[in-house]
Parts: C-alpha cells; structure tokens; sequence
C-alpha cells in the first residue's frame, strides 16, 4: 500500500509539474471566447465593466481550464486544439540567446503531433439517397473529402463519416434543435 501511494504522490508531482511549466502561457483560446462574448453582449463599456464584474467566476474557471488543460495541449502538441494558433513558445523572434543552432532537431518542434485536425469546409453538396438516408459530399478548405451520411432507423439517426459512426440523436433531440 505504501509503494502505491508514493507511485501516486510522484506521478501527480510529475504531471503538476509538466501542466506548470507548459499551461501558464498560450493562446487562452477559452478565456478569449468568454472575453469576446463579455464584449458582444452589449455596447456600452460600463456596461460590459459591470458585467465583466459579474463574470468573474468565469474568468477564473476559464483560466484555470487554459492553464490546466488547452495551454499545456498546445505547448506539447505546438498547436492549440480549439482556436489552431501556434504556441506562443513557437513564435520566431531575434532572440537575444540563439541555441537552437546547437540542439538535437528533436529538441526544437513541439514532441506530439496535434490532436485536431482543424479543417474547413470549403463546399458540401447534400443529396437524399432514400425516404432514411441524406448524404453530404464535404470538400475541405485543403482539397481533403469526406462523406457524412445520416440514417434514420426508427426514432434513431445514425452520423456516420466515410463510414465510420460519429453520432447518433433521436428525432425527438433533432425536433428539439430545429424549434430552438
């Protein structure tokens, strides 16, 4: 039992420590929405200061989720999974100690490839197949396809992306969707 409560102690040290070093600077991708959504709401600045003070509590999750979870992504991954910007840590400037001359390649890009693949689809051309199943052929911004096809089976519709299932919703959740 002692062994495992220090394997424990040290691989939540050891985690504290990478989220420490890594999580502090990014982009902040989810405290620039509840910033951008602060602004949006309304016109005025006093009254976005009000409400700036009313969103505190926000702030503060959405800082710590940047620090915990998106800024440590992006550092180890060199892109932020939710907005695509670079890490900050990848910015080329004329710094004033150049080493990079001097390390391993490997030492220089971010170790892990990113996790999202952000795409932008450029063109989809839907087309109904049967009385059950609408397709959409997807043209990405960067020549890539896809095929998202949706079967209804019952009071179920199934998402699938080049045939592999990505989703599925009742009728009643689609209803809802289209009268909100």
């Amino acid at each position: 039992m002692h062994n495992k409560y220090k394997k424990i102690i040290i691989a939540t040290a050891v985690a504290s420590a990478l989220t420490g070093i890594t999580g502090c600077v990014g982009s902040n991708a989810v405290t620039a929405k509840v910033m951008q959504f602060n602004v949006e709401v309304v016109d005025n600045r006093y009254a976005r200061g009000g409400l700036n003070i009313l969103m505190a509590p926000v702030y503060g999750i959405s800082v710590a989720v940047d620090y915990l979870i998106f800024n440590s992504l992006g550092f180890w991954t060199g892109t932020n999974p939710l907005n695509g910007k670079p890490h900050i840590f990848d910015t080329k400037v004329d710094a004033t100690f150049k080493i990079n001359d001097d390390l391993d390649p490997s030492l220089k890009e971010a170790p892990i490839k990113p996790i999202a693949n952000l795409r932008i689809i450029e063109t989809g051309v839907m087309t109904q197949v049967d009385d059950n199943t609408l397709k959409m052929d997807i043209t990405y911004s960067n020549g890539d396809k896809a095929v998202l096809t949706g079967v209804k089976q019952g009071q179920l519709v199934t998402y699938y992306i080049d045939g592999v299932v990505v989703s599925e919703t009742s009728m009643e959740q689609l209803q809802a969707f289209t009268t909100s």
